[in-house]
């Protein structure tokens, strides 16, 4: 989850791009336009919203320019809203079938996009032919969209998980913006030296609904050792030790120090929004947390810092990555395979090109310098080109995330049925954070018993 990343849930509108309504999707490989006047369509999501100017233009002109290029090629465009992937929004267009040809989601939906039986093996056609970097993506990537072999999406981007921190604040604050908290501890005392600014402010916010609630628990746990399910994946394996900590420390900090703020159930747009006004003082996100803050909530980059995630006593044991891809849906004819992965390489996977146009975004209100995505392996030449290519058009100040890129933290992947497992745990982190009664045992063993049996299910 990144937001997109990357991390990141919001409660987004179904809108039209280009005038393509979400019903209207060509969804099938006898589609009548699917082939129309000897081209071929394809329907592909997460075009950015409206209000994301530069953004949308970009995508736009990039269709044109592709379609130039590949003149038998019609890409249309569909907005899923601000983050392409509202889990519940994204489960309910699975059931319902009206995903579009080539759909976005998370590293962590790939067991649920197999149990609806939308996703479409695209082994054979994910090769140096259709996306010329191929090779150069990461295989880790490729790996965690694959079951049993078969490949079904082309991964897009990658994150790890930090802290993230208001300069401003800490300055504010009598911190030092150059060395932020370690430990956890640290980050409940500078929490309540930023919270003792007044006017609103949080020293330190918490996502606890729409299942970035268990998300963050998940990368919390990690932080001091642990893990959300046994070795095996067939059990629950937070109600211990470890995970009453992570609840504890956020229950100190929400009740104890009233470092928290009063508003919770925070989801992904609840939060930065509150961070691009200059209300957040620290929060747990990925490097483009802070793309989010400038470009959709009128955050400035000049204000944000990131350090390594904290650990309890020391250094972080572990934080959380993820990433996202594009699936395919099934019934697609091999042209729109073709054309779907030709898109997602100019679009996604070409240093120069798409995403990776940093020439056109250093200049507009977007991001270059930050460290990710990751997409492409240590050495390769992909991976070359595009560092070469941020560094010399980076628009940041890079000093920003040096804590970060100096102090690596081990990564470790996103459990199984990580959506569903997530949605059990929101109500851990929300039952620490609304209520200053909660009993943190109950919490962890209503939401082991819930876990328990969605493994159970799965078999």
């Amino acid at each position: 989850m990144s937001v997109p990343q990357y991390r990141k849930v919001a409660a987004l509108t179904l809108a039209a791009g280009l005038g393509l309504g979400l019903t209207a999707c060509s969804t099938k490989s006898d589609d009548t336009d699917a082939t129309a006047g000897g081209k071929v369509t394809i329907t592909v999501d997460c075009q950015p919203v409206g209000s994301q100017k530069e953004l949308l233009k970009n995508w736009n002109d990039d269709v044109a320019e592709f379609q130039r290029q590949n003149p038998d090629i019609v890409v249309k465009s569909v907005s899923v809203g601000e983050q392409c992937n509202n889990p519940p929004d994204f489960t309910a267009r699975l059931a319902g079938g009206t995903v579009t040809d080539v759909f976005y989601g998370y590293m962590t939906d790939l067991q649920q996009v197999l149990d609806s039986g939308q996703a479409m093996d695209i082994t054979e056609y994910a090769t140096k032919d259709t996306i010329p970097t191929w090779d150069s993506v990461d295989p880790a990537l490729k790996e965690a969209f694959t079951d049993g072999g078969k490949l079904y999406a082309v991964p897009v981007k990658n994150y790890s998980m930090g802290l993230v921190y208001n300069k401003v604040l800490f300055q504010q604050a009598g911190l030092d913006v150059n060395n932020p908290p370690k430990t956890w501890p640290e980050v409940r005392d500078a929490a309540k030296k930023i919270s003792a600014l007044g006017n609103g402010v949080a020293g330190y916010a918490e996502y606890s609904a729409g299942n970035t609630g268990g998300w963050h628990f998940t990368s919390l746990l990690y932080s001091q050792g642990g893990r959300v399910l046994t070795e095996d994946g067939k059990k629950a394996d937070f109600n211990n030790a470890t995970g009453r900590q992570v609840l504890q420390n956020l229950k100190d900090m929400r009740y104890g120090d009233n470092s928290m703020g009063a508003r919770q159930l925070l989801q992904w747009g609840d939060l930065l929004t509150n961070a691009g006004a200059g209300k957040v003082g620290m929060f747990v996100g990925a490097p483009d947390a802070t793309q989010a803050i400038v470009s959709q909530f009128q955050g400035k980059f000049q204000d944000w810092a990131m350090g390594p995630l904290p650990g309890q006593d020391g250094p972080a044991k572990g934080t959380l990555g993820g990433g996202e891809g594009y699936f395919f849906k099934k019934g697609l004819t091999p042209e729109q395979v073709e054309a779907g992965l030709k898109w997602i390489a100019y679009q996604k996977l070409t240093p120069g090109k798409g995403q990776f146009d940093y020439v056109r975004a250093k200049p507009q209100n977007y991001p270059v310098g930050l460290p990710q995505p990751l997409l492409f392996a240590n050495g390769s030449e992909a991976q070359k080109q595009e560092l070469e290519l941020r560094k010399a058009n980076a628009n940041v100040d890079t000093a920003n995330f040096a804590v970060f890129e100096a102090n690596p933290v081990p990564i470790k992947g996103e459990p199984r049925n990580a959506q569903a497992i997530y949605a059990v745990l929101d109500a851990a982190m929300s039952g620490v954070l609304t209520n200053p009664n909660a009993n943190i045992d109950d919490l962890l063993k209503t939401a082991e018993d819930k876990v328990n049996k969605l493994l159970a299910a799965e078999g």
